[in-house]
């Protein structure tokens, strides 16, 4: 029998290769968008994208002006987000309703690119997202206390050269570059160690009952707790790898999408927003529920025959 050193040794050849492919899947990806979205920042073509979208914004208590942070989310990272809310100062509830908004639709492009690898339409991933946004929104203007204020915010960027922008750009992506490489490298090397010594049935089988209430099966299990964890593009390697591997299954993870689309990165994004003095549990439940209810009506809509909660086989969970 292999010493736990070599079976170590084994688990990091088998994970480096898959680690750099998906890595380097993510960054083609990554490096053009951004700089596309330089570009636009830097022309002022967002802004001009948001006065046409100003009138939905506040059909559900919301400013003008937040149809630029949702416009800009949905380009790029809640990072960006969180800089613009700091400089426009809205009140905490208009902030909490937008910031939801965002958590769910950021980052569009990579992500959708994620979830069509595997396994879902992007147009429906897109409706999906825009949709359950306005949806929470709507919402959670119903519920939360105090009411809306949709006065004029004042909005003005940052005049910079081009030359600015692009080494903003450039230092950005030199960062994002690198986390893309250690995040995935390092992620699909615990999997692989876990799949080695057969620790990935620990986590899975207390999880079965948790799952099954989402209406989600085992086997969205690990994927679902990276998702939840670091994220869509972080965690893409591994759901990729799941895919590739045949350990979930194209309707298991068109499930599992349903419900990640709208909550994901539970911990690292609301966690930004705490700079800004919001509460954590307004950012955490609403994607939460909303996930749980989109995969439900999935399930309802396009596969009528598993209405009722599934029993799944001992056998899966040796």
């Amino acid at each position: 029998m292999a010493s736990s050193a070599e079976r170590l040794r084994r688990s990091a050849l088998l994970a480096y290769p898959r680690g750099l492919k998906t890595a380097w899947w993510l960054i083609k990806i990554t490096l053009p968008v951004s700089f596309g979205v330089m570009l636009l920042q830097y022309f002022g073509l967002l802004e001009l994208i948001a006065t046409y979208t100003t009138p939905l914004f506040k059909w559900v208590g919301l400013p003008g002006v937040a149809a630029i942070v949702f416009i800009t989310s949905i380009f790029t990272n809640i990072y960006s987000v969180v800089a613009i809310l700091a400089m426009l100062n809205l009140p905490m509830r208009e902030g909490i309703i937008l910031a939801n908004m965002c958590l769910i639709s950021h980052g569009f492009i990579i992500e959708s690119a994620v979830l069509k690898k595997t396994g879902s339409r992007v147009s429906h991933m897109l409706l999906l997202r825009v949709a359950g946004s306005f949806t929470v929104a709507f919402l959670l203007n119903q519920i939360m206390p105090g009411s809306s204020d949709t006065g004029t915010v004042a909005y003005a960027m940052e005049a910079v050269t081009f030359n600015q922008a692009f080494m903003h750009w450039l230092f950005s992506s030199g960062q994002t570059v690198m986390k893309i490489l250690i995040l995935v490298n390092v992620l699909l090397f615990f999997q692989q160690v876990m799949e080695e010594f057969n620790w990935i049935r620990l986590i899975e089988k207390p999880m079965v009952p948790v799952l099954k209430l989402m209406g989600l099966p085992p086997s969205t299990t690990l994927s679902w707790i990276v998702a939840n964890l670091i994220g869509l593009a972080y965690g893409s390697a591994l759901m990729i790898d799941q895919r590739e591997k045949g350990r979930l299954s194209a309707k298991d993870a068109d499930l599992l999408n349903h419900h990640v689309a709208l909550s994901h990165s539970q911990l690292e994004d609301p966690l930004l927003f705490l700079t800004l003095g919001y509460t954590m549990h307004w950012l955490m439940w609403p994607r939460f529920l909303l996930a749980v209810a989109a995969v439900w009506l999935r399930r309802l809509w396009k596969q009528p025959e598993d209405y009722k909660l599934q029993t799944y086989p001992k056998s899966q969970f040796p």
